[in-house]
């Protein structure tokens, strides 16, 4: 973003972060601006890309998602074209929620979430294992959640 963050942008972004769901009538209040100018505040945000998008958080276990597991990947990087071929394949996999590039003992960190342990286990062996640019996978099974914050650790004031 070319223009710098003023305190009344940062104070929307930390409300629209809490809760998107909040009229605009609501969030003109909030931060003591009148609605027009509120909106137009959040209209740029949005077309500069510093709001991404707006999601419905679903409680997983709601819609019978009981297990939530981490996985890390090293890659078979001999095998020609491994970065790529693996990541098209794993774009096709919609239990994996979240990859990222990692430094440390493995090459990736995948967020993969499903129905239950069976269900893994078939992911796993049948799925995931299948992939020739694979050559370690180890998984991190979660027991319960802790904190699952979607605000960002950042200076809102």
């Amino acid at each position: 973003m070319s223009d710098k963050l003023d305190k009344i942008d940062l104070k929307i972004l930390r409300i629209l972060q809490e809760n998107s769901k909040i009229t605009n009538l609501d969030l003109s209040k909030k931060i003591g601006l009148s609605p027009a100018p509120t909106l137009e505040r959040v209209k740029k945000l949005e077309q500069t890309d510093v709001i991404e998008s707006y999601h419905a958080k679903v409680t997983p276990q709601s819609i019978g998602l009981n297990v939530k597991t981490f996985v890390l990947v090293s890659l078979a990087w001999k095998k020609e074209n491994a970065l790529n071929q693996f990541l098209e394949k794993i774009m096709e996999i919609d239990e994996v929620t979240e990859c990222y590039i990692i430094t440390g003992e493995a090459d990736f960190l995948m967020k993969v979430v499903c129905k239950d342990i069976p269900t893994y286990e078939q992911l796993l062996f049948k799925t995931l294992s299948q992939i020739d640019e694979i050559e370690r996978l180890r998984t991190l099974m979660t027991l319960s959640t802790v904190k699952d914050s979607k605000i960002l650790p950042y200076k809102y004031e």
